[in-house]
This record gives structure tokens, sequence and C-alpha cells, in this order.
């Protein structure tokens, strides 16, 4: 990051993305230039020490350094513009490393990525490392920038990573990094599940610890591939743990890697009570976690403590209330199949409220492993002819309605639907195994949507006045 002062560098995207860097960018003494196709975006960027240019194909002749949003693609014209003239390319998450290699202590960084699992992974990340007395904060793919995470001086990251943003991540040393597991999703934007694979591994390259997921046949496969020979490798299970790994034994998570003695020893971290929301791939994700804080130095205590103060973020398995011995919950932010199968297992019988957009990913293996849980389905969106074909194949006899588009507000007659089809002990579950964008702004708004339907139901039931009324 030496040579920044004075350089021309090009920021290409003036989204989140843009206005996190920009600032550091002109900090460092970097002349900048920002593009974006979105006049209105880039406009909002006025301001901040850059010159604001629309629509560029190709770099200046004077960039050194290409700085992209994680969005755009390696096939957009811009970026291959740069390749081919051999100005390097990297996103707002290798700045970030950068520009904390230049602090007199560097922050630790403890790196998450995986399909399914990311943000639940680093939120209990974060409140391990926080019951522990660290100076910590989770960031990345989440919201808060991991440059802004550095420039406020925090000591360690819990960073969740998309495959988006290490692909244009190239010297990225983490003390360790976790591949949660892998599932078909974002192969438009990778090209094969392969490539999406390559993306991902490249958490292990530098790493110091790499913890993968010894349940999940493609984690257990990149660490393999992907971490150098020497790198310590620690797995994770939901079954008892081998020597190098933590796992469960009866209903407690136990730790059998950072131990003085891993062959002949066990140290208990929590119990599985400990872990919320419940379901056996969250108690997966805190082993995950649990593992990424031992690698850190993290004591067994600071990990329950943690475990039990974590707050879950919100439309993740949330439970929203119970009408008439009915659970409803909202699970908004399962948007492939591979998500909606670990929300689907952690209840045993289900109304399951699911469609959107599929992203041309199959549902056959998800519609067959639950098809024993189904009291009835109810879909809405785009894709809801594929689940429905699924269902129909794996589910026969499990009644299926496939609302129609027009029909009243969607979320709201999606409840009243599977309201009609629940009995007491049933869960409604909205986990939707697919993107929002073709009803809603995004699985947020979808979410609120669920929840706001589930509470004038219960406030029906009850004879009360709605809140949403």
């Amino acid at each position: 990051m030496k040579d920044i002062a004075g350089s021309h560098v090009l920021v290409a995207g003036a989204g989140v993305t843009g206005k996190s860097v920009v600032p550091v960018l002109v900090e460092l003494g970097a002349r900048v230039t920002v593009t974006d196709g979105n006049a209105e975006r880039l406009a909002e960027l006025e301001g901040l020490g850059a010159e604001l240019v629309p629509g560029l194909t190709e770099p200046p002749s004077d960039v050194v350094l290409v700085v992209t949003s994680p969005g755009w693609r390696p096939t957009s014209p811009l970026l291959v513009a740069a390749a081919e003239a051999g100005v390097e390319v990297i996103g707002d998450v290798e700045l970030a490393w950068r520009v904390g290699r230049l602090r007199e202590h560097p922050p630790s960084w403890l790196v998450v990525t995986g399909t399914n699992g990311k943000t639940t992974t680093v939120g209990m990340l974060e409140s391990i490392l926080n019951a522990a007395g660290s100076n910590a904060v989770a960031c990345g793919n989440i919201g808060y920038a991991a440059l802004d995470a550095v420039r406020a001086g925090y000591d360690v990251l819990a960073v969740e990573l998309s495959s988006f943003q290490l692909h244009w991540s190239s010297t990225l040393a983490p003390d360790a990094a976790a591949v949660l597991n892998l599932a078909e999703d974002h192969i438009d934007w990778h090209g094969s599940m392969d490539e999406y694979a390559a993306a991902k591994g490249r958490v292990y390259t530098r790493a110091k610890v790499a913890v993968h997921n010894a349940d999940d046949d493609w984690s257990t496969r990149i660490a393999a591939e992907h971490a150098p020979e020497g790198t310590p490798r620690v797995g994770f299970q939901l079954d008892t743990p081998r020597a190098g790994e933590l796992g469960v034994v009866e209903d407690l998570l136990v730790d059998r890697a950072f131990v003085a003695d891993p062959e002949n020893s066990a140290e208990a971290l929590a119990t599985l009570a400990d872990v919320r929301p419940a379901g056996p791939h969250n108690v997966a994700n805190a082993l995950a976690a649990a593992a990424l804080a031992r690698a850190h130095g993290v004591s067994p205590d600071a990990v329950a403590k943690g475990l039990r103060e974590y707050q879950p973020a919100p439309h993740r398995a949330v439970e929203v209330a119970e009408v008439a011995g009915v659970r409803y919950v909202n699970d908004s932010k399962a948007t492939n199949p591979h998500a909606a199968a670990g929300s689907l297992r952690a209840h045993a019988s289900i109304v399951w409220i699911a469609g959107g957009q599929l992203k041309g990913a199959s549902v056959d293996e998800l519609v067959s492993s639950i098809a024993g849980r189904l009291r009835g389905v109810v879909l809405l969106g785009v894709d809801s002819p594929v689940i429905a074909a699924a269902v129909a194949r794996h589910a026969p006899d499990v009644p299926v309605n496939s609302l129609r588009p027009g029909d009243d507000e969607p979320m709201t007659a999606a409840v009243s639907a599977a309201s009609a089809m629940a009995r007491p002990g049933d869960v409604v579950l909205l986990a939707p195994a697919a993107a929002s964008l073709d009803m809603f702004s995004s699985y947020g708004e979808r979410g609120d949507a669920f929840a706001a339907a589930v509470r004038v139901l219960r406030d029906d039931a009850a004879g009360e006045p709605s809140d949403d009324s």
C-alpha cells in the first residue's frame, strides 16, 4: 500500500463498496476516479474527493489499481480491459486487509465463508470473542464493511466473506478460516460448481488454521485441495469428534482439537441448550464459531457464555408467534435449497411456505429428504411450478396450494392458506429455498411481510385489534 500515495486508482461501483473505499483511498493520498453505470448512485459520492465518471469500459491509461465492487463479474468489459492492460484488480476486502497491515498492531482476521450459515456463524463468533474480553466485531458481507471495521480500530474481526469477495482477494491471510458447506448457488456468476468451490477455497490459501465441516464433502475437499501442506486442519461434525476435531457427545459440544492431548482427552465447550436458534445446522454453525474462537485462544467458558448471549439476526429461524397450538417461524434468509433443508430438518411436522427465484437450483433432493415431515405446502413466486412438480414426484400425498399472482397480498394469502392446513403441534415455516426479488425488494421485506401476516392472524384469533391494521 506504500505506492498508493500520488497514484491513480479506479473504483468500479458506486454503491456500498464505493462509499466505503473512496474515503480510505483519498486519505492514503491516491487520486481516485469512480465509475458506475448508474448516474444517480454515482452522484451520491459527490464531495468525497473523487472524480466521478459514468460508464467507463476501460481504465484510464495511468491507473495502477482497480478496486471493484464484489458484484461486478470478472467478465465485465472494464475488468477484462484492466486485466489485459496488466492493472491489478482487487476488492474492498483485499483493500481492508492491506490497510490493516499498515497499523502498528494489525487486527486478527477470523474468516467464515460457505453457501449457508455464514451470518449466524460470524454472529456467534463475535459474541464468543466479546465474552472473552476481545475488542471484536462481526463485519464483511453482513452490512458492516471490513474496511470500516479496520478503520474503526477493532482488534479482532469476525469476517463473513462471499465467494465474490474472495474472488477479488489475493493476499488475505486470516489467522483462521472456515468453509461451512457448499451447495449449488451463484453458478451464474462463477460459471461452474468447480469455479464456485475454487473461489471459496481462496480463504484457505494463506490461512494459519483451516477449519472445515467434516460432515460436508465439499468443505472437506476444499480444505484438502486449498490449504497448503503443513497448515493445521480442524474438522467439526455433529457426531463424536475424532482427534483434531470438534463435535457432539450426548448433549455437549466437545473440543478434541485445541487441547493438550487430542488423542486421549477432550474438553466440553457448551451444551446443546446454549445454541440458538435450535436445529442441527445451527449446532454446526456453533461448532465452526467455537473452532475459530479456540484457534484464537479463547477459553471454553467464553465459548459457552458467548453462545448463550448470542442474539440471532432477523429472518433466521425466528419464531414469530404461536396461534392455536401452531408455531409460525420466519426463516426468510433461507434463499436456496441447501439453507431451506437445514431449517426444515429442525422440525417434525411442517406446513412449508416456499417459492421465489430458484436461480436454476434443483429442489428434488431437498423435497425427497424432507417429504416425511410435510403436512402441506404453500407456494408463491415465479418458480412455484418447479417446487410443485418436485413435491408431486417425491411427496405425492402432501397437499399443495399454489397461489396465483394477484390473489390478495401474497404473504397474507400464504399465511392464511398455511394456517388452514396446520394442526396443533405443527410448525408453519417460511423457508423459501429461493431468492425474493420476483415479489419483494429483499429477503428482509419478505420476512417482514410474513411476520406482519402472522401477527394479524394471532390478533384475529385472540379477538384483539391488530398492530398492523
